[in-house]
């Protein structure tokens, strides 16, 4: 047989096993025992090149005569060494030695005795090129000198080609398996507790539901809401916060067991499923795991209780789906928060306020966008002349279908669903307007507008307030604006920004509220103020108590030493008008001087009021 016979026939079978290979390294191997077995080469091995700082060559596969050859050194393709496998992975061309013995001795990785004590008599070293690059050899030895020929050099070069786009196409398979697992992992696990995720838990528990539902069993789910979870991660970090849920989770796996369903299902909270589980059984489950899972934790060098709470949901009773188990859990795990054992089984009539909660929601954001609430206001008064000197604006929701909807119900509920700033911009466009009316009427009448913490936060107040501004032609004392303490406290150093460029724009700013959100002495010095609104708690029960009647007497001194006005809110009696009056207060606000009602009859209100003209107020009827 000819050396181009003998290759052809190696290169035919390379190419079956190339067809065959299911990885990598049967490929290699199996490359090995075809060019020694069927092409009767001496010896064949495949080596890696590494990019360390000896440029090593990593055997991988090899087969025929070696007897331990490959172990003998270290094979490098560094420009040292000198031997055809080196020279063909360093230049990423075919390197040939038609007769072993001639080789340079000095620049082997293996003794030349070596080579021949093992019968080696010439050898071909080819490059393993993928995208440009040589990742290693293909080494092929003969037993015969002057072995290889041209055509053998072309059929073993095509041959070696193929390996390396075997090698490709499979490390491209690997890399193609790998991210679909990636992605199938991240459709389905927890990437952070590697526990599974929400989506899982509801295949999962479709599954026990529709066995239980078979075998007419009952089935519990269990699950745990951390609470200290973004308060850690707000003061802590985010990385501090993830330590406290890989440590929940890893408590909960330890308790549940190994074959027990454990997921995390939200943010902060986990869930367990317990086949055939009463409430009963699950109640002592829930016990048990508080018992256990409920200890204090070290985070960042502190011991931190993570407040968790267990709620309950039964399975048919109180749910017969995946979510509304899971939504009816999470309900009750709320509930928990407030019961001294901390776990709780679910309670229909939180759902019920929660569905009715989230549907007013829905209806808050339609009336906001729709433009279908209200502006009502409240006047203010000067207490030494009896005179209105403002009003505060109001916001006011007339629900379609249940009537007016308490401001202390909408506007925390507002906050809570992220619709505070789209409500403000509602309340600044329907003030502006108003104010404007009354400005082209030659009326000057200050309409103050209550921003929160949130609104604080907007980068885009100012840019709003001031094109509200330039839209209307209006000037700066048509418009106040208030700021409760609580808010302003939230972020000192943001609030203070904030209200800077307020005051840039020639407003007055007042604290609303005061009394209520702890603020010092020195941060209201530094604030651009004007007036300080005495939060209603106080002057309602200033009459009958002396510890009120201290903080209304100490908040009128105070901003009056500040250069402050002071307005007091919750003015309800002719009592409370004289007591204040006696302490200097200078503005009223309250039942006494009007209820709030829709600006639009704020001309007809006046003209009625007995606070249109300057009296002494002393004289004057209580406001009805």
């Amino acid at each position: 047989m000819s050396y181009a016979e003998r290759a052809l026939r190696t290169l035919s079978a390379g190419n079956r096993t190339l067809l065959r290979a299911k990885d990598e390294q049967t490929l290699l191997q199996e490359m090995c025992r075809v060019i020694v077995e069927l092409g009767g080469y001496r010896m064949a091995w495949v080596g890696f090149a590494e990019h360390d700082d000896a440029k090593t060559i990593r055997p991988v596969a090899h087969r025929g005569f070696e007897e331990g050859f490959l172990e003998l050194g270290q094979f490098t393709w560094s420009d040292a060494e000198g031997g055809p496998t080196a020279q063909a992975v360093r230049t990423g061309k075919l390197a040939v030695a038609q007769d072993v013995s001639r080789i340079d001795a000095t620049r082997l990785p293996v003794a030349l005795t070596e080579s021949i004590k093992r019968g080696y008599a010439s050898v071909a070293a080819f490059p393993l090129v993928i995208e440009g690059e040589v990742i290693g050899n293909l080494t092929i030895f003969a037993g015969e000198a002057d072995a290889f020929d041209e055509s053998e050099y072309a059929l073993l070069g095509e041959m070696a080609d193929d390996l390396a786009f075997g090698v490709a196409t499979l490390r491209m398979r690997v890399r193609h398996q790998q991210a679909e697992e990636l992605v199938h992992r991240m459709a389905y696990y927890d990437l952070l507790t590697g526990l599974p995720n929400r989506t899982s838990m509801r295949g999962l528990l479709d599954a026990e539901i529709l066995r239980a539902q078979q075998d007419h069993q009952s089935l519990a789910v269990l699950l745990m809401k951390v609470g200290r979870f973004q308060e850690i991660s707000d003061t802590l970090g985010y990385e501090e916060g993830d330590r406290l849920i890989l440590e929940m989770g890893t408590r909960l796996r330890e308790i549940a067991g190994a074959e027990v369903a454990l997921a995390r299902v939200g943010e902060d909270e986990f869930a367990v499923v317990m086949p055939g589980a009463s409430a009963e059984t699950a109640m002592r489950a829930a016990h048990r795991t508080m018992r256990e899972a409920g200890d204090p934790i070290e985070v960042d060098g502190l011991s931190v209780d993570p407040h968790a709470s267990i709620g309950i949901a039964l399975f048919p009773g109180q749910g017969t789906s995946s979510d509304a188990l899971l939504r009816r859990a999470k309900i009750a795990a709320v509930q928990a928060e407030r019961s001294p054992s901390k776990y709780s089984l679910y309670k229909g009539a939180e759902d019920n306020e929660s569905r009715r909660r989230l549907a007013l929601v829905s209806d808050l954001r339609r009336a906001i966008e729709q433009n279908e609430l209200q502006l009502y206001c409240q006047p203010k008064v000067t207490m030494r002349s009896g005179e209105v000197c403002g009003a505060e604006a109001l916001v006011r929701w007339l629900h379609p279908e249940r009537g007016m909807i308490a401001t202390s119900e909408f506007i925390p509920l507002a906050e809570r669903a992220g619709l505070i700033m789209p409500l403000t911009r509602w309340v600044l466009e329907a003030a502006f307007r108003q104010s404007h009316a009354w400005f082209e009427a030659g009326i000057q009448r200050p309409l103050s507008v209550n921003l929160s913490a949130q609104d604080l936060r907007d980068p885009r107040l100012i840019e709003r307030i001031s094109g509200l501004f330039a839209t209307w032609a209006m000037p700066p004392e048509t418009l106040q604006f208030e700021l409760t303490e609580s808010a302003l406290m939230d972020d000192p150093a943001g609030a203070r920004e904030t209200l800077d460029k307020l005051k840039d724009l020639g407003v007055d700013l007042f604290i609303d509220d005061f009394g209520t959100g702890y603020s010092s002495l020195s941060y209201l010095q530094q604030l651009p103020l004007d007036s300080l609104k005495i939060d209603q708690s106080f002057v309602t029960s200033m009459l009958n108590s002396e510890g009120s009647a201290i903080i209304v007497r100490s908040t009128v001194e105070l901003g009056h030493n500040l250069g402050l006005g002071v307005v007091a809110e919750g003015v309800e009696t002719e009592a409370h008008w004289e007591q204040l009056q006696a302490l200097g207060c200078d503005t009223a606000q309250g039942h006494f001087v009007s209820r709030p009602f829709p600006t639009m009859q704020f001309d007809e209100w006046e003209s009625q009021s007995p606070w249109n003209r300057p009296v002494p107020p002393i004289a004057l009827p209580q406001a009805v």
